[in-house]
């Protein structure tokens, strides 16, 4: 059997999936299509580029599922969280990168590993012949979005993706706001003060509601519907959800406290989160949008604080596809009808970076698996990393199936915990060591 595995897309997943491979020796081409063919949101032809946020999310692996989803990873020997803590920025108690230094760690690892071939072309339709991997994940091209449509059978399912707003942090008034983070979260001053806040008055905040539900947003296609993924709503939709909607969401005024004017509690917060390691750039936290780029500077900017904001990176919003993976894909990820693909990455329904790098990680060793004729156990669904693999495999219903992060709902109760909200952080922790001794068990049968 050819002992080379082929991988289509070279962000978190296809990085992630190519390095397992490698590593155990197989000889892996990743095919990216950038820089040669452009898409909405990359800037450049890095691979493992990052284009919606700088986090990684909640870094506590004890208390919350994406956390122990780092650390799952970091046992596996993953490039994907290895690099982002050699990249991270104060963020309290978030895993956020320096989001250009990250890729371009990522691209070094990936080009300077022996067993490791980068190509620089598009694949525009499904290969008969040889292992591959798709993991070109919410851009996938047109070309080959329509040869994966063909070979299902079915309609694409597709929602839309919208990205927050980058600021110059000196146009920001430091008069109006401060830096703190949420609770005063982190171990040193420096993650204490991750987050600039932009504080607003109830006034303030019913002005800028208004402003926002009247700017002129943009217009899809004929056709096309807006099936947004909650956990990346624009900030007009979450609007138009409820007048005070946005302030108990990203613009929640809890756990702060203005250090401008510490006597007055603000109606409601902007929070801009370091976007690179020198804190030149901040993005807006949670301020992805659809509205075009004048009514963006236009009501941004009435944001205290950001009167005389200037923009690095203004929102926007693209197509993201992902196929039915519960009706499509069998338990070792691989498309029923062409048992040589597999999928990987967020076009599996997987949603955020994190679950992203994790189901290219599965990906590639179950193709090491495959190509040098071994027996990998099931990943135990105990774990954060075998919930993910069978929610998406058959454990999600397929007729309702949308993009999904990990979360403990996906994973099996644990015996003996109460399931009351008095006893979360209990019961939590109990998921937390089942799973890193499950994850353990299995890394030592799957060497």
């Amino acid at each position: 059997m050819d002992q080379t595995l082929n991988i289509i897309g070279g962000g978190m997943a296809g990085s992630e999936a190519a390095w397992q491979a490698a590593n155990a020796g197989l000889q892996v081409v990743i095919h990216e299509m950038r820089p040669k063919v452009e898409t909405f949101a990359h800037r450049t032809g890095n691979l493992g580029e990052m284009v919606c946020s700088n986090s990684f999310r909640s870094d506590d692996h004890e208390q919350n599922a994406v956390g122990l989803l780092h650390w799952e990873m970091l046992q596996a020997g993953g490039l994907i969280m290895q690099t982002a803590y050699k990249h991270r920025l104060p963020a309290g108690g978030a895993l956020a990168v320096d989001r250009d230094p990250f890729a371009e760690s990522v691209t070094a690892a990936l080009a300077s590993h022996p067993n490791i071939t980068i190509s620089y072309d598009e694949i525009t339709t499904l290969p008969n012949d040889g292992t591959w991997i798709i993991a070109t994940g919410p851009l996938t091209s047109g070309t080959l979005a329509e040869a994966i449509q063909q070979e299902t059978g079915a309609e694409s399912l597709a929602f839309f993706d919208a990205i927050a707003p980058i600021v110059y942090q000196e146009s920001i008034n430091m008069d109006v706001a401060w830096l703190q983070s949420r609770y005063d979260k982190g171990e040193t001053e420096e993650e204490r003060t991750a987050y600039l806040n932009c504080p607003m008055t109830k006034e303030q905040y019913e002005s800028f509601i208004d402003a926002l539900l009247a700017a002129e947003k943009t217009e899809f296609k004929d056709g096309e519907t807006a099936g947004y993924f909650d956990g990346c709503l624009p900030i007009e939709v979450m609007a138009e959800r409820g007048r005070e909607t946005l302030r108990f969401g990203p613009m929640k005024p809890v756990g702060l406290t203005n250090a401008n004017d510490p006597e007055n509690k603000p109606y409601a917060v902007v929070q801009l989160r370091r976007d690179n390691a020198l804190g030149t750039l901040y993005n807006i936290v949670g301020f992805q949008t659809k509205m075009k780029y004048g009514a963006q500077k236009s009501v941004f900017k009435q944001i205290p604080g950001l009167e005389n904001a200037e923009f690095a990176r203004l929102g926007g919003i693209h197509r993201n596809t992902f196929i039915n993976s519960p009706t499509l894909l069998d338990d070792q990820m691989r498309l029923r009808t062409r048992p040589n693909l597999r999928f990987a990455g967020q076009i599996t329904g997987v949603e955020g970076y994190v679950e992203s790098a994790a189901m290219g990680l599965l990906a590639g060793r179950l193709a090491v698996a495959e190509i040098t004729g071994k027996t990998l156990p099931a990943v135990p669904h105990t774990t954060a990393m075998g919930a993910l693999v069978t929610h998406i495999t058959g454990g999600a219903e397929a007729k309702t199936f949308q993009p999904m992060n990990v979360n403990f709902g996906l994973f099996p109760p644990v015996d003996g915990v109460k399931n009351g909200r008095r006893n979360r952080k209990d019961r939590y922790k109990a998921y937390t060591d089942r799973a890193k001794a499950d994850w353990k068990a299995w890394l030592d049968q799957a060497v």
